[in-house]
C-alpha cells in the first residue's frame, strides 16, 4: 500500500498508536493511507480514530450542556471529501474503508451475505433505498412503515445487517438548524447505496472473495503487528 505523505508513513512504519490527528485532512489522510478505520473502539484494542486523535480533538463537554467533538463533526466532511465509505462495518461498529480496499472488502462480505430474499423487511428496506437513491435513515423508516411502537430499534438492527453485508452505506450527514440557524445534535445518516455512491465499478474486485480475505488479513496484520488473528478475524467478519 503506497502512502501519501512522509506523516503517515509512520502509521506502516511504526506503530498505529503513534500518530496523531490534529486535522480533518490529516484524518482524511490516515483514512486513504491505512485503508481501514473504525470510527470507536474496535476488535482490535486502539485501532480506531478516536485513539489517535490529538488531545485537542477529543469529546468535550462544557458547563452549559453542549458539546464539542472535532472528530464526529469532520466525519461527514471525510466522507463527502474523500469519496470513502462510511458505515457500521466492523462487528456492527461504524468506520471507514478507503475506495482502495473496498472492492475487496465489498467481495468477501457479499460472498458472506447473499441478497436479502424477496418480500423480506430488508429487501423492502434497500428496494425504497434504489429508488430514492438516498434517504435519511427516520425518512426510509417511515417509507418502510415501520413507525409503530418499538420499530425503530428493530429497523436499526436490519439497516446494520444491510451495512455490515456492505448492501447500505452513508454518504453524509444532515443536522438539524436552531431557530439561529446552527446545526446542533448528532446529526441524521443520510443513506444509499455503495454502487450509487462511488459505481458499481468501483465496486468490482478481480480476486475471488477467498483470495480477498487473505489479502485484507495479510495486510491488517502487517499494519496491527500486535492484534491477535483472532481479533483481525472478528474485525473483517
Amino acid at each position: 500500500m503506497d502512502t501519501r505523505n512522509d506523516y503517515f508513513r509512520n502509521i506502516q512504519a511504526h506503530a498505529f498508536q503513534d500518530c496523531q490527528i490534529h486535522s480533518c485532512p490529516e484524518l482524511l489522510e490516515c483514512i486513504r493511507s491505512v485503508g481501514f478505520l473504525p470510527l470507536l473502539e474496535s476488535a482490535v484494542p486502539g485501532f480506531c480514530a478516536e485513539s489517535i486523535m490529538a488531545e485537542e480533538c477529543r469529546f468535550t463537554q462544557f458547563p452549559d450542556g453542549t458539546w464539542e467533538w472535532p472528530l464526529w463533526q469532520w466525519k461527514g466532511s471525510v466522507i463527502r471529501e474523500g469519496g470513502c465509505l462510511y458505515g457500521r462495518f466492523f462487528n456492527g461498529k461504524a468506520g471507514f474503508i478507503s475506495r482502495e480496499w473496498w472492492p475487496d472488502f465489498y467481495n468477501w462480505r457479499r460472498s458472506r451475505h447473499a441478497q436479502p430474499d424477496e418480500g423480506s423487511i430488508e429487501d423492502a428496506i434497500l428496494t425504497t433505498l434504489r429508488e430514492h437513491g438516498s434517504m435519511i435513515a427516520r425518512e426510509l423508516r417511515s417509507a418502510c412503515g415501520m413507525t409503530g411502537k418499538n420499530m425503530r430499534s428493530k429497523f436499526d438492527a436490519y439497516v446494520n445487517r444491510l451495512q455490515m453485508a456492505t448492501y447500505v452505506v452513508t454518504e453524509d450527514f444532515v443536522y438539524p438548524r436552531d431557530k439561529h440557524g446552527r446545526e446542533y445534535g448528532f446529526g441524521w445518516a443520510l443513506l444509499t447505496t455503495p454502487e450509487r455512491w462511488i459505481g458499481r465499478e468501483n465496486c468490482l474486485c478481480q480476486h475471488t472473495p477467498d483470495e480477498s480475505y487473505s489479502r485484507m488479513e495479510q495486510y491488517l496484520t502487517s499494519l496491527l503487528p500486535k492484534a491477535t488473528s483472532k481479533q483481525i478475524s472478528k474485525l473483517l467478519r
